[in-house]
């Protein structure tokens, strides 16, 4: 936890004992009256948070705002709708990469009964971002969505550059891809574990998107993806303007 994260509002109310920051604090942390903490406000400024009180059933905090972090990059996350444990790996790892929005649709090869999993169904999915965020010491989530059609995310996205993965379509990997000059956003869509289907790979195709691969391994969902929006990214970085 690089950067303790806290709802608006939160830091101006004690925080219980039993919660899972308050546990870091004193149980991981061992600090004590007068500690300083990174902290942030979900979405808002990065400050320092300085303990003020220890007491039997709650902490106090006095919260010192900073600076607002920068925008999150112009990448939109595409995945076919996995099984929750990777669902949650994706939240977690794509949010502390680095992108703008994280879409999950429903392919033609995925189990419907994953988008009704608990994870949805509760907060459970935006934990996911908070301990992401908290990791890349930075305050601002994601958009995430999840049920929907791949054609329909394609349509709706403003992207102007669309990335596919796709171990046995794609002639050319990943690696050689270079980002048009001038800096346009980047969509980047990773099939589910059993991958994209034929009406999966027409919607690509009418959605602008060209296909990549990463090798000739295959990999899994969640692999797939940090290897796809590290290899992004670098290329953006070597991209952008100095």
């Amino acid at each position: 936890m690089n950067l303790m994260l806290f709802e608006p509002g939160e830091l101006d109310a004690p925080l219980p004992r039993d919660d899972v920051r308050a546990r870091h604090i004193v149980g991981v942390l061992r600090l004590g009256v007068g500690a300083r903490i990174d902290a942030g406000v979900i979405d808002g400024v990065v400050g320092i948070a300085t303990l003020t009180d220890v007491g039997a059933s709650t902490l106090r905090l006095s919260f010192e705002p900073g600076l607002e972090p920068p925008p999150l990059p112009d990448i939109t996350l595409v995945v076919g709708l996995p099984r929750p444990p990777t669902a949650r790996d994706v939240l977690r790892d794509g949010t502390t990469l680095g992108v703008r929005a994280i879409h999950f649709v429903t392919p033609q090869l995925g189990d419907p009964n994953y988008a009704t999993s608990s994870l949805w169904k509760t907060s459970e999915w935006r934990k996911q971002l908070i301990q992401g965020a908290g990791q890349a010491s930075c305050t601002r989530l994601p958009e995430v969505t999840w049920g929907r059609r791949l054609s329909t995310v394609l349509a709706a996205s403003s992207t102007a550059e669309r990335i596919a993965l796709h171990n046995d379509e794609a002639a050319t990997p990943l690696a050689r891809w270079r980002r048009p000059a001038g800096g346009a956003s980047v969509l980047v869509a990773i099939g589910p574990e059993r991958g994209w289907g034929p009406r999966d790979l027409q919607a690509l195709d009418e959605g602008g998107c060209t296909l990549w691969h990463l090798g000739p391994r295959v990999l899994r969902v969640e692999l797939a993806m940090a290897a796809a929006l590290t290899l992004v990214h670098a290329e953006v970085a070597r991209n952008a303007p100095t």
